[in-house]
């Protein structure tokens, strides 16, 4: 594994975003650590799977760029293994196929976002931003309530939904969905204005489901009869926070 020449300056100001690009090839390693980290980011990389999990025992990333079609253990392997263990940083996979299928599994798969190959360095740079962003806390301006989901509760200041056993892991797009209901509970949110909200307005709608889909499992005593994350039939969704 290869570090970024600026990695120790950027630890000691404490302020960079560190992301791992995880790649088997050499070429675009090379593009997106230059490219990166002149836009202010630290940088790893790894040649795959294998080296992106000796690289994730010493560092906790803020974001993982990660290739799908990588020899040995693939980017959506690598993907749900990282989700089943609780890693809950944003993932942006990288594949040559860019169907919206295609994004459907990897979203499924527990990324949080899909960028088909070639790309342009800066659309991946203004994704990464963008994903960082929705990860910050909100500003204390806002106002923003604890919500109650029975025995859970959501803090949209911090993104953290926490129970009586504590923190819950929450992928950036699981976290990212949530703090959007959470801002208006009990109001309607139509399919396009979540694809908006949450920079997936180009895969479709069929993306928001998946994330609900999967936000359900986290939050819900029994996802097939939600009590809290409602479908409204030919409008949208709701949040209907409560002790139910």
């Amino acid at each position: 594994m290869v570090h970024n020449l600026h990695d120790d300056m950027m630890l000691e100001e404490g302020m960079a975003p560190h992301v791992i690009v995880v790649d088997d090839d050499p070429r675009l390693r090379r593009l997106l650590q230059r490219y990166l980290s002149e836009h202010g980011f630290r940088i790893s990389v790894a040649a795959n799977a294998a080296e992106a999990r000796q690289a994730l025992g010493g560092i906790q990333p803020d974001a993982m760029v990660l290739d799908v079609t990588m020899p040995g253990e693939n980017g959506l392997e690598l993907t749900r293994a990282l989700r089943d263990i609780g890693q809950e940083f944003p993932i942006l996979l990288l594949t040559a196929r860019g169907e919206p299928a295609d994004r459907i599994t990897g979203l499924e798969a527990g990324a949080d976002d899909y960028l088909g190959k070639p790309f342009e360095p800066r659309e991946l740079l203004l994704r990464l931003k963008a994903h960082l962003r929705r990860l910050a806390p909100a500003p204390a301006a806002d106002n923003l309530r604890i919500i109650r989901l029975g025995d859970l509760e959501f803090d949209p200041m911090r993104a953290l939904l926490s129970g009586p056993e504590g923190n819950i892991h929450l992928t950036g797009g699981e976290a990212a969905l949530l703090s959007v209901l959470a801002r208006r509970p009990n109001e309607v949110f139509t399919r396009e204005e979540i694809a908006k909200a949450l920079d997936m307005a180009e895969i479709g709608e069929r993306a928001v489901d998946v994330q609900v889909t999967r936000l359900r499992r986290r939050i819900e005593p029994d996802p097939r009869e939600p009590r809290f994350l409602h479908t409204i039939r030919g409008r949208g969704y709701v949040l209907k926070p409560g002790i139910q």
